[in-house]
């Protein structure tokens, strides 16, 4: 059985059937993770889970140290990562409460490490496909059996962040074709694939950005509200879609480093090496 990761809130571990809760301590290279990860298994299937923004929910998206947190998971063994966050809708049909597995992003953001080839080795891996298909698929069947509304396509608009859009922004977003708004997973997605690690994301929708002027502007305390009732329903997701993902025997991400590395193996700093040695 494959080992499959869960990036998210800090209470998506709490799922019913998960056995053998045991915390994790780990230090990378690329410094402390966002967190302890919590190991345990769930039908047979080991799962690691991180809180991205902390236990407290205390780290802003900019700085997540997402290398980290990406080489924890590689390290530990897992081949699979269900993402979930919050995100904004840009499109009137993508109501909040619904969830949008997407299929594509396009990355604004401006201040993250998001690659792990740097300081002496270059290295270009392919994201045109950023979420894996295998891992999409069996999310959306699984909301779709519990009867829940899930969009099973769409663009995120990664953005920096902490602050929400301006509404010239929002409708910019909406001019390009974008259909959700978030503040992390382009950059896990890009990592995730440098690490082979199929990656894809679970979008629980909390607001209408702030273009739609006929609703209110977008608030810390909506997103909240919102966001704890679909927490819910993410549980009950997961706890379909993590045995299915661990039975999988093959992850579309499996060889997407493969060539990647340009740089003459003489060339790269034996400290990058090391550093690198799990990939």
């Amino acid at each position: 059985m494959a080992k499959i990761g869960v990036i998210g809130g800090s209470g998506l571990y709490k799922i019913e059937g998960i056995e053998n809760v045991e915390t994790l301590s780990l230090f990378t290279p690329f410094g402390q993770p966002s967190g302890n990860f919590i190991k345990g298994k769930l039908a047979g299937v080991e799962v690691v889970f991180l809180p991205r923004h902390g236990k407290d929910h205390a780290i802003s998206p900019t700085e997540i140290n997402y290398r980290a947190n990406i080489f924890g998971m590689k390290k530990l063994g897992v081949q699979a990562i269900i993402s979930v966050s919050a995100c904004g809708s840009l499109r009137e049909e993508m109501k909040p409460m619904d969830f949008v597995v997407p299929d594509q992003f396009v990355d604004l953001t401006k201040h993250r490490k998001s690659s792990f080839f740097e300081g002496g080795v270059v290295g270009h891996v392919s994201v045109a496909d950023p979420f894996s298909p295998e891992i999409r698929k069996i999310i959306i069947g699984a909301a779709r059996e519990l009867k829940l509304t899930v969009h099973d396509k769409g663009t995120y608009v990664n953005m920096e962040g902490p602050q929400f859009s301006t509404r010239a922004e929002s409708n910019l977003y909406r001019s390009w074709g974008m259909d959700i708004i978030g503040m992390t997973t382009a950059t896990e997605a890009k990592l995730a694939r440098e690490a082979e690690i199929s990656y894809a994301t679970l979008a629980a929708v909390t607001d209408y950005d702030c273009w739609r002027e006929s609703t209110e502007d977008v608030t810390v305390e909506m997103v909240i509200a919102n966001l704890q009732q679909n927490v819910e329903n993410a549980k009950k997701i997961l706890q379909i879609a993590l045995p299915r993902a661990g039975a999988l025997t093959e992850f579309s991400a499996a060889g997407a480093r493969k060539y990647a590395i340009i740089t003459h193996p003489h060339a790269i700093p034996e400290n990058k090496k090391r550093e690198l040695e799990f990939l």
